[in-house]
Order: structure tokens, then sequence, then C-alpha cells
């Protein structure tokens, strides 16, 4: 029988390892030796093995695959990739919880992210929605006070249900997304079975210059399947993201029918709700949904630290024809991703392999942490913009992707707007009257579970919303809190 070959351990800096079970000591009962610079080496890399995690979404789970487009979207947007019937391109998509930290349940009750990152031929486009098309917020002012809300209580490091109502009842325009949480919605079955939603209002461009708003839809093809609070007590932590690796292990890749929601300008000029209000949708009836493509899922992670841990997707990776909108939360986004992924795993993110384009990258940028992973960015050039070495190929800027002009308001004047109050009721009681009398009751009982326990000044103001939704609403949870208390 032929022996087995091996190749040859070595440190981190290639050399031969002779030893790697004992380290060299003085005598057999003998202390360690300083001159164990290998046993060091695997100490100093273990103490560091782990990154930062991310406030929010941290526990999560992601898988490679294909989106291929089935209608073109040439007359609204000069995007690359949305030209041709039949075009496919390579994306990533990661599924995570919001409010927990890596050693959560798969099934909190809570919001699934539902980031994708399209590898196109003219650079990344992120998607970095949820699994709901409205959000908590309509000002990114507001979302460290949420999150702080959301999470354990900084004392007793306990679920904190009178932070999550307190907050709530000061922020009225929370009521409709925390009405979907709350519904039978608020735990998915798997990550198989949730929608996505890019939740924001983005713009396309075309080649005559003219923008168009839109929203963009993945609805499930595996069909919505949810858990009650009794179910997901007996699920297993990390079930969801078993689900996960053993489908696409399997061949069972799921996949999203992807469909977009699109605006004129004029249109949204004088639309009834603010078309960039995140705690609004757009109805369906007014803007249809428009059927674009398919994604799938059909490659799991080889390394689940390299590749969904190191994973960094920011709003603000647009490719030509498409590009951000007035939505406020949008806009703190645009800073707040990238300047999260700078910070955990550092400034040169971008060129970790699961981050890094499909396409060449030419840029000014140098230096920082892990500069130069990507060969072709450890250029010996200038790293100076403009210059005059275009005959030895340095970049230079691309006149033809540029946005055109954004119209703004006429007379527009630089102050603080007070848009707290702007019409947070209507959305949520219109979703509550389409609601059946099973999912109603898991709603209110869902909702009185954690309300309460909160003071009864937070349970008044919190009834006075559910009144302004739908007076059967407000009735149903003062007879749920009532049963609890």
């Amino acid at each position: 029988m032929s022996e087995i070959k091996r190749c040859p351990m070595t440190t981190s800096a290639g050399a031969p390892v002779a030893e790697d079970n004992q380290s060299r000591t003085v005598g057999a009962r003998g202390p360690v030796t300083f001159d164990n610079h290998y046993l060091f080496e695997k100490l100093a890399h273990f103490n560091r093995e782990r990154i930062p995690e991310r406030i929010v979404h941290a526990r999560g789970s992601a898988a490679y695959g294909t989106f291929t487009l089935t209608k073109s979207l040439s007359d609204y947007t000069i995007a690359d990739f949305l030209q041709t019937e039949g075009q496919k391109t390579d994306i990533f998509l990661r599924f995570s919880t919001v409010g927990g930290g890596q050693d959560s349940s798969d099934y909190a009750r809570d919001p699934r992210g539902f980031a994708v990152k399209f590898y196109t031929r003219q650079g990344n486009w992120d998607l970095v929605g949820n699994n709901t098309p409205v959000f908590f917020l309509r000002d990114g002012i507001k979302f460290p006070d949420f999150i702080h809300s959301q999470k354990k209580n900084p004392r007793t490091n306990l679920p904190d249900p009178q932070a999550v109502y307190e907050f709530w009842a000061n922020n009225p325009q929370s009521l409709h997304q925390s009405t979907i949480l709350m519904s039978d919605r608020g735990i998915p079955l798997s990550y198989r079975h949730v929608n996505g939603y890019g939740s924001h209002t983005l713009s396309f461009w075309n080649e005559n210059g003219e923008r168009f708003w839109v929203k963009w839809h993945f609805k499930t093809n595996q069909g919505i399947k949810t858990l009650t609070n009794e179910e997901a007590a007996k699920m297993p932590a990390f079930g969801a993201q078993k689900d996960l690796v053993d489908s696409i292990d399997n061949g069972d890749f799921p996949s999203w029918s992807v469909k977009v929601q699109i605006m004129t300008e004029a249109e949204a000029r004088n639309y009834r709700i603010n078309p960039f209000d995140l705690t609004k949708v757009w109805p369906h009836q007014d803007f249809p949904l428009i059927e674009i493509g398919q994604l799938e899922l059909n490659r799991n992670v080889d390394n689940f630290f390299a590749e969904n841990e190191q994973a960094a997707f920011a709003p603000s990776n647009f490719v030509p024809g498409i590009g951000a909108s007035p939505d406020r939360m949008l806009q703190a986004r645009l800073l707040a991703y990238q300047d999260a992924h700078r910070y955990r795993i550092g400034a040169n993110y971008n060129q970790i392999p699961v981050n890094a384009p499909r396409c060449p990258v030419h840029n000014y940028q140098r230096d920082g942490a892990f500069a130069g992973i990507t060969p072709s960015l450890a250029g010996s050039g200038a790293n100076f913009y403009p210059n005059d070495r275009a005959t030895q190929g340095a970049p230079a800027t691309v006149p033809a992707v540029a946005e055109p002009p954004m119209a703004i308001e006429a007379d527009a004047w630089l102050n603080v707007y007070d848009v707290q109050d702007e019409d947070n009721f209507s959305q949520a009681g219109e979703l509550f009257r389409i609601m059946s009398d099973d999912q109603k009751n898991q709603l209110v009982n869902n909702i009185a579970d954690g309300l309460s326990q909160a003071s009864k000044d937070v349970q008044e103001r919190m009834f006075a919303q559910y009144e302004q939704a739908d007076p059967d609403y407000a009735a149903r949870v003062k007879a749920a809190v009532a049963t609890r208390s």
C-alpha cells in the first residue's frame, strides 16, 4: 500500500515546521523556553482570530448564485447587467437576523437582512435590504437610538421589553414595521422562505439622461413559511444556517422571482405619499410589480469566516445606471456602511476575495492595512490624479457614466424639517385590515407578550397609536394586555 504524501506544514512565513504537538522545554518536566517562536506564532494568531462582530446583522448565512435577466430594462437604465434578456450575473447573498449577536438564535422575532452583491462587468452593485418592504425609521439620525433600544439592557444584559416599547411609543413612525414584525411573518421558517426587498427607493437613469425611481422586490419561489413563538422555541439556534447549507448541498437550489416598481420623476413630484419615506410602501395598484428576472443560490461558501464574516455590503456600491434617492435613511447608510467595514476589516476590505469586483480595478487609493491583496492594485505608477501618464495606461475618469442632475425643491432652504408625524398610521391600519382573524390574533398576542411588561404610560401611548391605525387593532391589543396584567 503506497504511502499518502502530505504537503509540508509551515509557519506563516513559509518555513517547514518540525514539531506541532509539543513545545521545546528545559528537560522533560521543565518550563517552556522563549525560543518557541512557532508556539508564540500559533497563540498570537489564535488571539486575533475574531474580528469585531457587526453591531447589527451579526448572525448571518450566505451563499453564491446567479441572477438571470428575463426582461430588458434598457429603456430605464444603462446598468450593464440589465440590458439583454438571458444575461447572467454572479451574485453573493447574505441573510441575517438584525438585533442579536453571533451567539443569538436563527429564530428570533426579528427582521431578516437580505443583502445581495451583484458582480457586474462594471463593478459591484450591492442591494442591502431586509425581508420587509419598510423599516422602523425614516431618518438615519435615530438609528443608533433604535438599535440601543432593541438590544439587551445595559445593566442586566437581559432582553428589555420596556425599552423596546418605550422607543416605539416615542416614535410612531415605527408602527408600520413593528406591525409586520409582530405579525405571523416575524419568525421565518428558514432563509429560503423569505421575500427580500431593497426597501429604499433607488434610481435608474437611461442613455437619454432620464431618471426613474425604483423599488426592488425578491419574491421567494419556495413560498412564505413562518413559525409561531412556541414553534420557534423548539428549533435549534443554528437551524436556518443548516437548512441553507443542506438544501444547496443536496441540489435543492432556492430561488426568487425578481421584480421592480418604477415611478417617473413627474409621478413622484405629485404623488400622494412621499416616495422616499422608508416607512411607506408604494401601493401595487398605483405602481405594479414588473418581473425582470430570477435569482438562484447554487453554491455554499468554502470558508464561513473568510466569506460570510468578511463579506462587506454597502448601499453606496453603485454601478453606472443605478443611484441613490433623497431617502433620508439611505443617505445616512451611504456613509455608515463603508465606515463600519473600514473599522471591522480595514481600509482595503474591497480587496478581500468575497468583496473584490470581478472586473479590473484601477484607482489611486494606496496603502493601509493589507494593501495589495489584489496584485493589480499594488502598482508602482503615479498615485495621484490628474497626471501625465496616459500613455502608460494610468486610470482616467469616464464622464460618459456620470449621473444626470437631480432636481430639488424650488426655493428649498437648508433647515431641520420635522417629518416625525407624516402619516405614521394609515398603512399600518391597511395592513391590519387585510389580515385574517388568525393573523390578527397572532399579532396582538405577540405584541401583548412584550407590551404587558412595559410601564402603564408606555402602554397607553401604544394603545393610542393602534387606535389611530384601526380601532379594532387597539381594542384587541388592550384586551390581550389585560389578560397578562
